[in-house]
């Protein structure tokens, strides 16, 4: 009896615990940015969003999802990023360069993502390299050394393109390296200090001349400077020696007419001036120290008509 029992016990308590592993698969906590594909008997049934939920167990099971962290039955709707490995492109000149880049990239239709393509990681990946190898391919060295906002935004066009019918978004590439040969690499560099070299001539050529186009120009107003004082200063000269003549004019015209009305004649007041100046040129002679001095025969009626003056 009590083995009967017990034997019961045994399958109650296997039963029930039956049951709650049952229950428990039952319930799924799907978290937040992720979701969920849920399976019925091997065929898409539901997409469990954020929260819990109830499933039938052993009719209802979760996909795997294959992502670059490896298998899950959660599906990641956040942005992620993949690195693209180093590998060599041949440029439109021939020249070869190693090239990685980094990829960021959302799953926006996990349904799409989970039966139309296997590994969406592995499939971006190539897919980035060969575009890349394309892209790059098109280009000559100069250029792609110069455009890598373009080829970012070709590569980035491209494989949103590519991967829509996988559900994916590709929202951005960016090029992380890009390695010429070591003999191209010196060849730029030497290339690089010759241009920085000649833009220093030409800017210490242009400094000179711009120096001496300054030195110059300031030489020659100096020069305009000094002439047009000059001239200012010779055309005031000409015109105090002017006014000096007109005064010195006025002044003997207004002796003449004095002496002219003091004399009653204005004959003999000229002749008075005219024997005036003529003394006072021999006084001059006769300082010069001159040792012979000829005077002129009227100088004794000269001394006669400077008496009548005087009288």
């Amino acid at each position: 009896m009590n083995e009967i029992i017990t034997g019961s016990n045994v399958v109650m308590l296997s039963l029930a615990l039956f049951a709650i592993i049952i229950l428990i698969k039952g319930f799924r906590i799907v978290k937040q940015s992720q979701v969920m594909v849920i399976e019925r008997l091997g065929k898409f049934y539901k997409l469990l969003k954020p929260g819990v939920h109830i499933i039938i167990p052993l009719v209802d099971t979760p996909r795997s999802f294959l992502s670059k962290n490896g298998y899950a039955k959660d599906i990641d709707l956040r942005e992620q990023v993949l690195d693209i490995d180093p590998q060599s492109v041949i440029s439109k000149d021939n020249v070869v360069l190693i090239v990685d880049a980094i990829l960021y990239y959302q799953i926006i239709d996990p349904i799409k993502a989970s039966y139309e393509i296997a590994n969406v990681t592995d499939s971006i990946g190539r897919l980035t390299q060969t575009t890349l190898r394309s892209v790059i391919g098109e280009m000559e060295l100069d250029d792609t050394l110069a455009s890598r906002d373009t080829i970012n935004a070709r590569l980035q066009t491209v494989l949103d393109e590519a991967s829509d019918p996988w559900g994916v978004k590709v929202t951005r590439v960016e090029l992380s390296q890009i390695d010429p040969p070591k003999d191209i690499k010196n060849a730029m560099e030497s290339e690089l200090r010759a241009e920085r070299q000649r833009r220093a001539d030409v800017l210490e050529a242009e400094g000179f001349k711009r120096a001496e186009v300054l030195k110059a120009e300031g030489k020659r107003d100096s020069q305009i400077a000094e002439a047009e004082g000059d001239k200012q200063a010779a055309i005031a000269r000409a015109a105090g020696d002017a006014q000096a003549t007109v005064l010195k004019a006025d002044a003997e015209a207004k002796a003449v007419e004095v002496v002219n009305k003091a004399m009653e004649n204005g004959k003999d007041a000229t002749d008075y001036f005219l024997q005036e100046k003529y003394i006072k040129a021999i006084e001059e002679i006769g300082k010069s120290g001159k040792q012979t001095v000829i005077l002129p025969a009227e100088l004794t009626s000269f001394a006669q008509g400077l008496t009548k003056f005087i009288k």
